[in-house]
């Protein structure tokens, strides 16, 4: 597995939106792109689904696993993985460290999101 360059980390960092296209069912087509909040924890990148498991686009990222992300006008090739539960509690801080006083934040840090979080990888 690839890792992210410091470069990248900043540029999804300093970005308040990554877009996720996970692959459609045939593995070769990208889905339609969702804006979502990426996080950068610990050289790592994470994001929730606002509306949990029921999600489509994140069922179809854990199904399949891999597709794009567009970030600051550029594209990554990545794979998609649900997060291990031990890194919650950074991720509702990065929440609140990225996006202070959003109203979203208390949405997303809400068990349906925290149980559809996904890591990130380059591939």
């Amino acid at each position: 597995m690839s890792s992210w360059s410091q470069a990248e980390l900043r540029s999804i960092a300093e970005n308040a939106d990554l877009f996720v296209s996970p692959f459609r069912e045939d593995g070769t087509t990208y889905g339609t792109p969702t804006q979502t909040w990426a996080l950068v924890v610990d050289g790592d990148v994470y994001v929730r689904a606002a509306n949990g498991q029921q999600s489509k686009w994140y069922q179809a990222a854990i199904s399949q696993q891999a597709g794009r992300v567009r970030v600051a006008g550029k594209f990554y090739e990545v794979t998609f993985e649900p997060a291990d539960s031990n890194v919650d509690t950074a991720v509702d801080a990065a929440y609140e460290e990225k996006y202070p006083g959003s109203s979203a934040v208390p949405i997303m840090q809400g068990a349906g999101p925290k149980s559809a979080t996904v890591r990130i990888s380059p591939r």
